[in-house]
């Protein structure tokens, strides 16, 4: 089965560390590093787990905070406070107390660092991804095709007959702004008080991974990629950030993970999420939109992701995607991706998605030529730009890979690779030399190296 798939005006209340709390009887978060990779474990109550996150991480929190508040501030033509109110008044009340003591517990954390920051910058940062376009869009109550969502990442899952030993493989590759993306080298091995152990790739600061991939103690292996070009929030529902980090903690099959999904659905940062059940070799694609929502399930095939949409009703209902424009990089992703699928039907496994990883064939116009149109995105090669996300030579594309089968899986484990995976450096100050009208990024660009695929395993 090869199925197309998608691979507010009162001042803020301010909640620092004075807010959370007894934060000396919190003991201090540990990291190691290794392969390009801050390896992070956390464990106890959510204050502990939050506490340990921020002190470990607390000056990279700050290198995310100072890069979010330029990029959101130029992509969402709305000031940083914007943003906060939103995260207030809107988001903070949906957030249940497990998360909201988390939260805090990061800002008191990275306090005891000397990193000062808030409840509601922590939010922002948590909900970067649904508060623009898709907030700032319904705020100003209209469909702007100039700000519709952008398209994020490559996927692929396959169990049964297509893989070389019939259980479940699953690759993702993070797709984003370099000045995020190179700060997006974090493995939270997590032991939460409640819900199940897990593993997961994250940006430091995030309680969720924020491009989701991870694999929980019950056996459930999570990735996604954005829909591209899609329109719609409702201010109502649960932060995506908040269902995305449940699910990965409490869901203990396909049908849980869904419905934990589901349940809230505020439309924000809406993904078609490929799920694997290592304990039954099967696999599901969750296609999130607001109005329509598909569930496809196997036990023998596989679900491709690169944001381009596939229900009908989606497509017509809650996005602007062209489906026939072949020269789009979702669509020429999707291209690639099938013939991958066929090609290595029987053969799939973690050295063949690695390999995936790193791919440079551009199918619209059948050459090796690294790009937006490639697995392996380099939208700062690219003449063509991203739409309304990413102009020519943008500093933007594949950020980091990871890949795990149904054998790693029941370890905790996964594959990573810090930067690209092809091994190409994205260095920061040739590259704004050489396209001086993307100065305004000089102050958070920073170079991003390409480190080894490295195996990482939760401790213990």
């Amino acid at each position: 089965m090869l199925r197309r798939s998608f691979c507010l005006s009162l001042p803020a209340v301010a909640l620092g560390a004075s807010a959370f709390g007894a934060s000396k009887s919190h003991a201090p978060g540990t990291r190691t590093e290794k392969g390009g990779w801050i390896v992070v474990p956390l464990s106890g109550s959510p204050a502990d787990i939050g506490f340990q996150h921020g002190s470990a991480l607390a000056k990279e929190i700050e290198g995310v905070l100072k890069s979010l508040k330029v990029l959101m501030t130029h992509d969402g033509l709305k000031d940083w406070e914007f943003f906060r109110r939103a995260a207030e008044k809107v988001l903070w009340p949906k957030v249940e107390q497990e998360y909201r003591d988390e939260i805090k517990g990061i800002v008191a954390g990275a306090a005891s660092q000397g990193v000062k920051f808030d409840v509601w910058d922590a939010l922002v940062l948590n909900a970067n991804q649904e508060l623009t376009p898709y907030y700032t869009e319904w705020f100003e109550n209209r469909r702007d095709k100039k700000h519709s969502a952008p398209e994020h990442c490559s996927a692929f899952v396959a169990t049964g007959s297509w893989t070389r030993d019939g259980l479940p493989v699953l690759a993702h590759n993070c797709w984003t702004d370099y000045a995020v993306g190179a700060r997006w080298n974090v493995i939270f091995d997590v032991r939460p008080a409640k819900g199940h152990r897990f593993i997961m790739d994250g940006l430091p600061g995030m309680i969720h991974s924020g491009d989701d991939f991870g694999i929980n103690g019950a056996g459930i292996m999570i990735a996604e990629t954005t829909i591209g070009s899609f329109h719609g929030f409702d201010p109502e529902g649960i932060p995506e950030c908040i269902r995305a980090r449940k699910a990965m903690q409490y869901a203990s099959s396909i049908d849980d993970f869904a419905s934990l999904m589901k349940t809230g659905n505020n439309g924000g940062y809406a993904n078609n999420w490929l799920v694997a059940d290592r304990k039954t070799g099967e696999v599901a694609s969750l296609e999130l939109g607001l109005q329509h929502v598909t569930l496809e399930r196997t036990r023998d095939g596989c679900f491709v992701g690169s944001n381009y949409p596939a229900n009908a009703e989606l497509i017509r209902d809650e996005t602007d995607f062209n489906v026939k424009d072949l020269s789009s990089s979702a669509n020429a992703r999707r291209k690639r991706w099938e013939a991958l699928m066929a090609e290595f039907k029987g053969k799939l496994d973690v050295d063949a998605a690695k390999r995936f990883m790193a791919d440079h064939q551009d199918s619209f116009e059948n050459k090796e030529l690294a790009s937006e149109r490639t697995l392996c995105g380099h939208n700062e090669s690219s003449p063509r730009g991203m739409g309304s996300w990413q102009p020519p030579y943008g500093p933007a594309g594949a950020v980091q890979s990871k890949v795990a089968d149904g054998k790693l899986a029941a370890e905790l484990s996964l594959w990573a690779a810090m930067g690209h995976a092809c091994g190409t450096p994205f260095l920061a100050a040739e590259h704004l030399a050489q396209h001086p009208e993307l100065d305004w990024q000089k102050d958070i660009l920073i170079d991003m190296k390409p480190g080894p695929w490295t195996l990482f395993s939760a401790a213990g």
